[in-house]
């Protein structure tokens, strides 16, 4: 059993060229493959409507479309726009923003389109129809359906109409309006067309929130990168020239739309502007004369330098005063956070001045906050980590507490001393006459106001030289082009793919198929699952009740000859001038045992050789199948004692050397007679008369008929049929051989395929069977 294990394992072992082969012997069905599938993709790509890709390339400018920068573009120095950047993405989502389309589908009427119809497909005409068809009078419903017409051409000035049926609606005259239904229609012939002949016309009317979802999502509109505000649009569009027309009058509707609010924004500045001019001059007017007044009352021409520096001091005094008290107040709350007993709270922190010890400690105390809190989510709060974190924390907070009393009190004493110094000059600031601070409130009046007119009438001219010279938001650097060649379908990847289904298919199929197949198909086979000796192989007979004869040279004949040479050496054991005994049996009924036997004997009786063929299949007896055979035979031999065997033996006409004892009548008890003594005797007797023996017998899985005689045999050929015995099926005649309940048992295999290679084809000689177109080419 080692050998074979070992065999068996040897077998499993991938063989690639075994298996390049087995596809191989298939390769027309590979080539009808392929040629289906290509002509498939030729037929589709023959029909198919081509798409083209036009592109066009912009340059946005800086400033965002209807945003805030724009609107407040006059005030830009006022410091409003100081975090207000353009964005590109912006203006992408401008360009595909559906008002935008749904615009450029109304300049350009792509809700109505015209078609040539054809016997497959119909050509779009989008600037060569020959007709424009006009919509005077429309309904809601009607704007929001698909609507077909057809028109056709009966005259030189005449047309027929029809409706989405295809009902004529009548005939009617170019130029001239119809009524259909609730809509007023007008057609009129393009004198631009070079459109030749009579016409007929598809005319279809989409709604224009479809086109757009449809214009929508085949346009493309990208950045070409992150530092750039160059912006690239595309679209994919049957027709090249709608498809450049599109993205043409796209951006031009969309810089018209740019400049429209520009202009709008500056307008409505300009307006804004000459309000406030109107309303600061008069106040401008009040101030001067208020001015003009004081100084002739008071008779006042100057300032006093020493009066303006008194005033500036005073300013600063009183700054440090409110300084000093918000840190008063600042260092109140700290006090108050730092009464609290809850340690797990963090002191305002960055409050007070850097260069005081406090802020320093109040940071060292937040630290330790913070540890604790991080420790807390691990460990209790008996946690010795934790009772030495809230010891330090407790401590420190005593030294914070002490430092911002003294910190307290330092600007207490800081505050009195500001105080008592802005006492002191606001004594002197008393001295100065009071006509002064008056003239001082007046004059600042007056500046604030004269500048400000200055400011918006130089505003006013800024905003109507950009009301004068409103530029476009977008440069267009290239204009529209479509490809020359379509983007899709794609020829080459479509002729690509049905290559590889036209050799996928095919191999799918004879992949599944022989997964799915587990007939034994050849010698291979019988090498793979069991360890006998191959005897050989007979291809397939188109005639199965053929016997060979002399100068028989067809495939089995050849075949059989070789199954007989290589039976010599089987049977090298057998002493010369011994008659040789050759049992032949299979694992079922079908299997061609009994074809075998028929022709093998012939076979060798046709070498000068005297054989008897013995029908020991006394269940189920086929050689009357082949042979002209009387009725009786060995069950009736064996059945009688008084019956001479020469009786039952009869020679084969057209052989000289060929005769066979028929299996006889059917018995009742078949394996009783094939266990009697005559059985010995019965072979004793041929021996004697005869050099060969083919017995064929029982097959061996159904009854036990042969391994009741299998003692009497020199040599067992177990027959196996191709595409017939199930390869699991092998591990029966393995077992035979392995218990040598057969005694020198090799295997044949019958009704193999001798066009796939495991033939005897070779050309000498052999008679080849004509065979029509179709079975050569898928046999």
């Amino acid at each position: 059993m080692q050998k074979r294990d070992s065999h068996i394992v040897a077998s499993n072992n991938f063989n690639l060229k075994e298996e390049i082969e087995n596809y191989v012997l298939h390769w027309k069905w590979f080539a009808l493959g392929i040629l289906v599938f290509l002509s498939i993709a030729y037929v589709y790509l023959r029909y198919s409507i081509p798409q083209y890709k036009a592109t066009a390339t912009i340059l946005v400018k800086d400033d965002r479309k209807g945003g805030l920068a724009s609107e407040l573009s006059a005030f830009s120095d006022l410091g409003l726009l100081s975090n207000v950047k353009s964005n590109v993405d912006n203006e992408i989502e401008v360009i595909k923003s559906r008002t935008l389309i749904a615009s450029t589908i109304s300049d350009l009427t792509l809700n109505v389109s015209y078609f040539n119809l054809g016997r497959v497909k119909s050509e779009e005409l989008y600037k060569g129809s020959p007709i424009k068809i006009f919509f005077s009078k429309t309904t809601p419903a009607f704007q929001n359906s698909f609507q077909s017409f057809k028109i056709s051409s009966t005259a030189i000035e005449r047309f027929d109409f029809y409706d989405a049926s295809g009902t004529k609606i009548g005939n009617f005259a170019y130029g001239s309006p119809f009524q259909h239904q609730e809509l007023e229609l007008l057609v009129m012939k393009d004198a631009t067309s070079n459109f030749q002949g009579d016409f007929s016309i598809l005319v279809n009317v989409y709604p224009i929130a479809n086109l757009v979802e449809s214009f929508k999502s085949r346009l493309t509109v990208s950045s070409f990168g992150k530092n750039t505000s160059v912006i690239e649009l595309s679209l994919i569009d049957p027709v090249r020239a709608k498809a450049e027309d599109f993205l043409n009058t796209l951006v031009a509707n969309y810089n018209e739309d740019a400049v429209a609010d520009k202009k709008y924004i500056a307008e409505n500045t300009s307006k804004f502007i000459e309000q406030r001019l109107v309303l600061i001059t008069e106040e401008l007017k009040g101030v001067e004369e208020d001015v003009e007044s004081f100084k002739k009352q008071n008779q006042v021409t100057d300032i006093v330098s020493e009066a303006g520096l008194f005033l500036e001091n005073a300013n600063e005094f009183d700054k440090k005063e409110l300084e000093v008290i918000t840190q008063i107040k600042v260092v109140e709350s700290i006090m108050d956070y730092v009464k609290n007993d809850n340690t797990a709270n963090l002191i305002p922190a960055n409050v007070l001045p850097s260069e005081e010890g406090a802020s320093q400690l109040i940071a060292q105390y937040n630290q330790l906050v913070l540890e604790k809190n991080k420790l807390l989510k691990t460990a209790g709060e008996k946690n010795s980590v934790v009772i030495a974190l809230d010891a330090k924390i407790n401590s420190l907070k005593n030294t914070i507490a002490a430092s911002l009393n003294q910190l307290q009190s330092n600007l207490q004493i800081k505050k009195r001393d500001v105080t008592r110094q802005k006492a002191v000059l606001g004594g002197k600031i008393s001295q100065i006459p009071t006509q002064e601070k008056l003239f001082r409130d007046i004059d600042r009046k007056q500046t604030i106001k004269e500048a400000l007119y200055l400011y918006l009438l130089q505003k006013r001219e800024e905003t109507e030289i950009s009301l004068a010279v409103t530029a476009p938001n977008a440069k267009v650097i290239d204009t529209a082009i479509a490809s020359k060649n379509p983007v899709a379908p794609n020829r080459k990847l479509i002729y690509l793919g049905s290559l590889l289904v036209g050799l996928l298919l095919p191999f799918s199929v004879l992949y599944v198929r022989r997964l799915l197949d587990t007939k034994v198909k050849s010698r291979l086979d019988i090498e793979a699952g069991t360890t006998i000796p191959f005897l050989g192989d007979v291809p397939k007979s188109e005639n199965k009740d053929e016997i060979i004869a002399v100068n028989s040279r067809t495939n089995a004949a050849e075949a059989l000859r070789i199954v007989r040479t290589n039976l010599e050496f089987m049977l090298q054991k057998v002493p010369d001038g011994q008659a040789k005994t050759i049992f032949l049996t299979s694992t079922f009924p079908k299997e061609g045992k009994t074809f075998i036997s028929v022709n093998l004997a012939a076979t060798i009786a046709l070498s000068d050789k005297k054989v008897i063929l013995v029908g020991m299949d006394i269940r189920n007896p086929k050689l009357e199948e082949y042979l002209d055979v009387p009725k009786n035979g060995l069950t009736n031999y064996l059945a009688s004692s008084a019956v001479d065997l020469d009786a039952f033996i009869s020679k084969v006409p057209g052989y000289s050397n060929l005769y066979v004892l028929p299996a006889g009548i059917i018995p009742p008890n078949p394996a009783e007679l094939l266990m009697g003594k005559k059985v010995g005797d019965l072979f004793e007797k041929l021996k004697q008369e005869f050099d060969y023996i083919i017995v064929d017998t029982a097959p061996v899985s159904l009854v036990t008929d042969t391994l009741l005689i299998s003692k009497f045999a020199d040599a067992f050929v177990y027959v196996v049929r191709a595409n017939f015995l199930d390869k699991r099926m092998l591990s029966l005649p393995e077992k035979l051989y392995q218990e040598k309940k057969l005694p020198n048992m090799s295997i044949l295999v019958n009704d193999t395929d001798s066009a796939k290679g495991y033939g005897y084809g070779y050309g000498y000689g052999v008679v080849v069977e004509k065979k029509s177109f179709w079975e050569r080419i898928f046999r």
